[in-house]
């Protein structure tokens, strides 16, 4: 009897890997989706950032690839730390301001490399970092880790603000 209970339970420990295993890679997935449908938009952006007069403070063009791959990453594993204190259904808030701003996320470069719409992806980006300010708020009141995951992307996308509003004011003929 007690190897059977043994057993159950190492069975039990299993299927409770697998499941938090599977729920991390579909939080990641949702996160790196994002970044691709950015990336779409930004097939063209070397060009196009190369053409524009920058701030002397601005990133390096190649910063910008490595610096989002590891924020969509931090971004991932702080929803996933989110989802594993009670699922969807109990942190259904927190989850779909996640959701919601990755959508807000992606639209960003649409606007900005694909659209030129300097104003509106200034509009844009404020709406962003105000949204992930109330998603580290969120995150940090369910589990603080993984609101302190999100610090690195509210530092980036404060950057990233300030950077638009100076590309746009440098580059109004080409950012209308």
């Amino acid at each position: 009897m007690t190897y059977r209970y043994g057993s159950i339970q190492a069975n039990a420990r299993r299927l409770h890997r697998r499941h938090q295993t599977l729920g991390l890679a579909g939080w990641l997935a949702v996160s790196f989706m994002t970044a691709g449908i950015g990336a779409i938009a930004s097939v063209n952006a070397t060009q196009f950032y190369a053409a524009l007069a920058q701030p002397s403070w601005a990133p390096p063009a190649g910063a910008f690839g490595p610096v989002w791959t590891t924020l969509f990453a931090l971004m991932g594993i702080a929803a996933w730390l989110v989802w594993r204190e009670g699922g969807w259904r109990r942190q259904r808030g927190a989850l779909a301001l996640f959701l919601v701003q990755l959508a807000v996320n992606a639209l960003w470069s649409w606007l900005f490399f694909v659209w030129h719409l300097g104003a509106l992806a200034l509009v844009e980006v404020i709406l962003l970092w105000s949204m992930i300010l109330v998603m580290f708020i969120a995150f940090w009141r369910v589990r603080p880790l993984a609101g302190l995951l999100l610090l690195p992307y509210l530092v980036w996308v404060s950057l990233a603000m300030a950077l638009t509003y100076s590309v746009w004011q440098l580059n109004p003929q080409l950012l209308g």
